[in-house]
């Protein structure tokens, strides 16, 4: 055991790597976020999207409300004081 101190002496203190231990540690969590992928692809697979028809949804597909018509208000960059604007 004592052969191995001088081993030890020529490594740089100042200079830290992560070595086998932090490839190991590396490894097994890309292992682990592949399998939690390949589990989370099978369970959204088993997902169903398409939602029941809505009974108070008018038979042909378009809004309850396309016979309404928008509110009277400003225009886009008008005056809100209802005054005509050359009426300053």
């Amino acid at each position: 055991m004592t052969h191995l101190v001088p081993l030890a002496k020529e490594v740089d203190e100042n200079k830290v790597t992560p070595g086998v231990l932090g490839f190991i540690v590396f490894a097994a969590m890309a292992v682990a976020v592949w399998g939690l992928m390949r589990s989370m692809s099978k369970h959204m697979g088993k997902v169903d999207f398409k939602e029941p028809a809505d009974p108070a949804a008018p038979e042909n597909g378009t809004a309850a409300n396309t016979t309404a018509t928008a509110a009277p208000g400003p225009k886009a960059g008008g005056r809100t004081t209802g005054k005509p604007s050359s009426a300053s």
